[in-house]
């Protein structure tokens, strides 16, 4: 059996992208995991994939874990607080607030309940997506309320530190607020985005870069859920969508009069609004050092990605993140390499003398 602090045995219920995640990862640490569902498919599958065993009748867990929609999240708490009543109880909706409000609604014994939201996942769901890593160095917040302590609900701090992830405590209104600024309308503003290109024409797609990629890279993301998490969070959503409409205004009327008095500094002052959000974004793991990028070119032929990887790690260099850029039909590709900023001059270097052709550097 593996090191782990949480020693409780553990139900899963919602055998979707995150329930899977945390049954692998736990099952791989040697705790017994049941998984429930809705869809005895979806159990079969995360039990195939090694995330646990089905949940039986006679199982007494002293874990659950809630992994279902946000629109049923509040009433299947409910339902496993009174069908186990010695177990503590979490789950990992995206927002916070709704649920617990609901569940004082119901009368439910909200002193077994903290809920928690990992900020981790994938565009793409269900149980063939899932990942035991899904959760190493990601935030994960433990959203406290007045009904029970943080001493009572250790063993859920316990869960997160198994699973590699990075406990932080927030109350259920400053969760909903945050999740809305860093995840909820990044999310809508992509998906406009990239509506625009639906209407778009062949010719103009064809030219699409990493900048667009970039931008849309969330739009793909399953509709109907989106449709459930926003609307659970709509106020704080709404009012940061006012903001950006604000800015948006801002923009149109600078371009719609671009030799007006103060358009341009308009245009400017967004732009290093822009410069100074990003650079608070932090970095791998959470760290808010910033790294410099250099752009590789590859040749569109077998194993030369593999062939910069490996050289990259034989020149004794820390590859902080890695992205890749093909446009169809081309015959090379793009990487783009961050490293910590005082690796990158020798990295260039000697990436050069081998013979790599250096597309640029920031």
């Amino acid at each position: 059996m593996s090191d782990r602090r949480l020693q409780l045995d553990v139900r899963v219920v919602g055998a979707g992208l995150l329930g899977t995640s945390i049954g692998l990862a736990l099952t791989e640490k040697g705790v017994d995991v049941a998984l429930d569902d809705l869809s005895p498919t979806a159990v079969r599958l995360a039990v195939d994939y090694g995330a646990g065993r089905p949940a039986r009748d006679d199982d007494r867990p002293g874990l659950v874990i809630v992994a279902v929609p946000p629109d049923v999240t509040a009433r299947t708490v409910a339902h496993e607080l009174a069908a186990h009543p010695d177990a503590l109880v979490t789950d990992v909706a995206s927002v916070k607030a709704g649920p617990l409000r609901e569940l004082r609604e119901l009368g439910a014994d909200v002193s077994r309940y903290l809920g928690t939201h990992p900020m981790a996942g994938r565009e793409r769901g269900g149980p063939i997506s899932a990942r035991a890593d899904l959760f190493l160095g990601r935030p994960w917040v433990l959203a406290g309320h007045d009904g029970i302590s943080y001493v009572r609900a250790g063993a859920i701090e316990d869960l997160i530190l198994d699973l590699g992830a990075v406990p932080v405590e927030m109350t259920v209104d400053e969760h909903d607020a945050s999740v809305a600024m860093i995840s909820h309308v990044p999310q809508l503003v992509s998906t406009i985005m990239a509506a625009r290109l639906a209407a778009a024409t062949d010719d103009a797609v064809g030219l699409a870069g990493q900048g667009v990629r970039d931008v849309t890279r969330i739009a793909g993301s399953d509709p109907g859920l989106w449709v459930q998490i926003l609307a659970a969070n709509a106020d704080p959503v709404a009012a940061i969508l006012k903001r950006v409409r604000d800015d948006v205004t801002t923009a149109i009327e600078a371009l719609e009069h671009p030799d007006a008095p103060g358009a341009r500094r308009a245009i400017a002052d967004l732009m290093g609004a822009g410069n100074a959000g990003v650079a608070r974004i932090p970095g791998k793991h959470g760290s808010t050092r910033r790294y410099a990028q250099l752009v590789v070119m590859i040749d569109d032929t077998p194993g030369q990605l593999a062939r910069l990887l490996t050289e990259i790690g034989e020149l004794g260099v820390n590859m902080e993140d890695l992205r890749l850029e093909h446009s169809p039909g081309a015959q090379i590709g793009f990487a783009e390499v961050s490293v910590v900023p005082e690796a990158e001059a020798p990295l260039i270097a000697a990436l050069t003398e081998r013979g790599w052709r250096i597309a640029g550097a920031s």
